[in-house]
């Protein structure tokens, strides 16, 4: 009997035990590798794969993992992590143990790891329509008593057993209960599955505000550590009038619509409360719709319900109303029987944008583009040095902006039906008014001046405006006779073309070269023509037109002749190449023209081709033939390895007549272009063989011998270094024709600009 007694009395402990121990968040023991924990957790035990003898002694977080960086480290006491302080970074723990092998420079020596997050626990107060809950929320929003509500709990506490949270419920009286609407609120599982307490019935629940919060009891980890919920409220009302909006905040200039839910076929008076005086600073009815029966002022009528009890009505907003909350009242004539709702009317906003990077080329087109949410148009102005303290109009720099001048004054553009405008902003005229520097574009929902903007939404642009300028290059210093020379180069501002003007000996030409939208240009003087040039130094112009078109331009080939609206007719082609190539410098130079230009030189030379010496090679071997050539880059040359040998032979015997023939493809070398082509000389007998390299496109030719031997090939031959070309029928030269000098002055000053026959490279800029 003793012992049955002793029993029970310590069933009773137990029991007594059981009900005054807080309830921890989860068992400490966590036996699962990569198990999540929460910061705020207490007193938590990793024991998977923990080894016989040892105990968990720290939890490592890196900042890099793959490098063994540490950045945070948790010591165990008794193998227990005393709690999960905020502030500590979140992410993943590598668990070590005491063991000497354990080396938090190196992950792999961890006996597993967790998972550290931030707990997080949202509340919200939803709709209960028809015994399912929405996902509408009534959170800030007004209901009736009639209507079933919900309370929905999500949170991220996944795998977290025993975790529960009590929400709490602050009454209109100032009261707190875990009890409302028919449905206890204590005990939600807060296991990382949304919750929902539904429904909550508010027939019997007095009017007025409510307020709820999800909170952790005592007994939790996260208990007074700031992972309560956020709060929610609601309003309820007593109604047997409802009225509703489709929006709770409208950006002015639009509009929204009230339902008004009561008896069938009923009257009711409809208007906003406290209207002042001014009554374009409220929403107002939107004239000529059903069910408004009269109208005492824009913002004041009476409206009649259908046979269902309902009616919807439209109110306008427009810029001039104000931005703030509007009460909307709905009440039955004669009674206190009403409902209101509440609308927010809110400025919208302004943006602006430029294409690119901020810095421009006058005479580039910019795109100018943003959003207005405020208004149907954007009114553009432009301001900077000089231009006036409230800006002048960006379509037209010479007119300045003026409050309420509209098109007249600003440069208007339309809001699209997405709230997005777009403006492409040609600056070509402003080269000639405004100078390079910076600007500032202003985009106004209304026509008023910088001085004016006061509360109206606007933004600005910053743009950097630059002169245009031209660079130009020639694909090399010299072009053998017969081949291609490109000038290329960059034109900034936006110009179609430019002008390309070449002087030479008893020669000049003009021609133009279109500007890609890069900015890019390039002229390319074919085979043809070069083919046809005297050897010597020829002076290149490349004319950039600036922003008025080409202020000089060619008005005659015969005579070749330049002249401009600001300038008299000048035959270049009655001077000498130097004088001609002055007179253009010089009217480009001119005060009146705004073109700009740079130049350079290039040199004209016989085409050539030599061959390096050859030697003797043995039967059988493979070796290069090379040479050096004045030839372009990437030009193309023939070989042909021929025997010298002729004699008559019996058609039983094979033929000892051996050849060889390829390409080889000109590199550019160290200060002279190169070419080689390997020649396997298997099959080759011993004899004397012809070399032949031909350049089709010059039609230049160069030829050498060398001898192929039995054996081994022990000596080379000494004698001449390199062969001599050997004239053909299209080649009556093989050495370079030197330009003949000059004494006309100020040509050759040019030239000396060349570098000695370099490429002059030179970028004038208008100042």
């Amino acid at each position: 009997m003793k012992s049955m007694t002793k029993l029970m009395v310590v069933a009773m402990v137990l029991v007594a035990a059981l009900v005054v121990a807080p309830a921890a968040a989860r068992d400490t023991a966590i036996s699962t590798n990569g198990a999540n924990v929460f910061i705020g957790e207490e007193d938590l035990n990793f024991t998977y794969s923990v080894p016989a003898g040892e105990t968990v002694a720290k939890w490592v977080h890196y900042s890099d993992p793959s490098a063994g960086t540490v950045d945070k480290t948790l010591s165990a006491t008794n193998g227990n992590i005393t709690r999960l302080d905020k502030g500590i970074p979140t992410g993943s723990y590598y668990v070590f143990t005491n063991a000497a092998t354990a080396d938090t420079a190196n992950r792999s020596t961890s006996i597993g790891y967790v998972n550290v997050q931030e707990p997080s626990v949202t509340l919200d107060v939803v709709l209960n329509s028809s015994g399912q809950v929405t996902k509408d929320s009534l959170n800030g929003k007004t209901v009736t008593r009639d209507t079933l509500v919900a309370f929905k709990l999500v949170n991220n506490l996944y795998n977290l057993p025993g975790a529960a949270m009590n929400i709490e419920v602050t009454l209109p009286g100032g009261g707190v209960t875990t009890e409302f609407g028919g449905q206890p609120l204590k005990n939600i599982p807060a296991n990382g599955v949304d919750q929902f307490v539904n429904p909550v019935n508010l027939s019997a629940v007095s009017a007025g505000t409510y307020t709820a919060q999800a909170k952790w009891p005592s007994t939790a980890d996260f208990y007074g550590k700031g992972y309560d919920s956020n709060t929610v409220t609601f309003e309820v009302a007593t109604k047997a009038l409802a009225i509703t909006s489709n929006k709770d905040a409208v950006i002015r200039g639009n509009s929204f619509t009230v339902t008004i839910t009561g008896e069938s076929k009923q009257n009711y008076h409809l208007f906003v409360k406290n209207v002042s005086n001014t009554i374009a600073d409220h929403p107002v009815v939107a004239p000529g719709q059903n069910g408004i029966i009269t109208t005492y002022y824009d913002t004041n009528v009476t409206v009649d319900t259908n046979a269902a009890g309902t009616r919807s009505v439209q109110f306008n907003t427009s810029q001039s109303t104000d931005d703030r909350t509007f009460t909307i009242r709905v009440q039955k004539d004669g009674t206190t029987t009403y409902d209101e709702v509440k609308v927010r009317v809110e400025t919208g906003a302004v943006t602006a944008t430029a294409s690119g990077t901020g810095v421009y080329y006058v005479g580039e087109e910019i795109t100018l583009s943003g959003t207005n949410t405020d208004s149907d148009y954007v009114y553009l102005f432009l301001t900077g040095p000089n231009l006036g303290t409230n800006g002048v109009k960006l379509s037209d720099t010479t007119v300045k902006t003026q409050t309420g001048g509209g098109e007249n004054n600003f440069t208007r553009v339309v809001v699209d039906a997405d709230d997005t405008w777009s403006y492409k902003w040609d600056t070509s005229s402003l080269g000639q008014v405004v100078d390079a520097g910076g600007y500032t574009v202003y985009a106004v929902a209304d026509d008023v001046t910088k001085d004016d903007l006061g509360d109206n939404k606007y933004a600005t642009v910053g743009v950097n405006l630059r002169s245009a300028f031209i660079t130009a290059t020639s694909s090399g210093a010299t072009v053998a006779k017969g081949d291609k020379l490109t000038i290329s180069g960059t034109a900034q501002g936006n110009p179609t073309s430019v002008n390309v003007w070449i002087f030479g000996k008893n020669y000049r030409d003009q021609t133009t070269a279109s500007v890609e939208s890069d900015s890019s240009f390039e002229y390319t003087f074919e085979s043809g023509v070069t083919r046809d040039l005297t050897a010597g130094q020829y002076f290149v112009v490349v004319q950039h037109p600036m922003y008025g078109g080409f202020g000089v331009d060619l008005v005659s080939r015969s005579p070749f002749t330049i002249g401009g609206s600001s300038m008299n007719n000048v035959v270049l082609g009655n001077l000498q190449a130097a004088e001609a190539a002055n007179a253009l410098v010089n009217a480009l130079d001119s005060p009146n023209v705004d073109d700009t230009y740079t130049k350079l030189t290039f040199v004209v030379e016989e085409a050539n081709i030599f061959i390096d010496p050859i030697g003797d090679k043995a039967a059988g071997s493979t070796f290069t033939i090379s040479g050096t050539t004045n030839l372009a880059v990437g030009d193309q040359l023939i070989l042909d390895v021929t025997s010298a040998a002729f004699q008559p032979g019996s058609k039983t015997e094979a033929s000892g007549f051996s050849s060889a023939s390829g390409t080889a493809i000109v590199q550019k070398g160290d200060g002279v272009n190169t070419w080689s082509m390997d020649v396997d000389a298997t099959g080759f007998k011993p004899d004397q063989y012809i070399v032949k390299v031909e350049s089709i496109e010059t039609g230049t030719t160069q030829t050498a011998t060398f001898n192929v031997v039995a054996g081994d090939v022990t000596t080379q031959p000494t004698g001449n270094v390199t062969t001599q070309p050997t004239e053909t029928a299209t080649t009556t030269a093989t050495t370079t024709t030197e330009p003949t000098p000059t004494t006309t002055p100020g040509f050759g000053a040019l030239l000396a600009l060349a570098g000695l026959g370099a490429v002059a490279f030179l970028v004038l800029r208008r100042n």
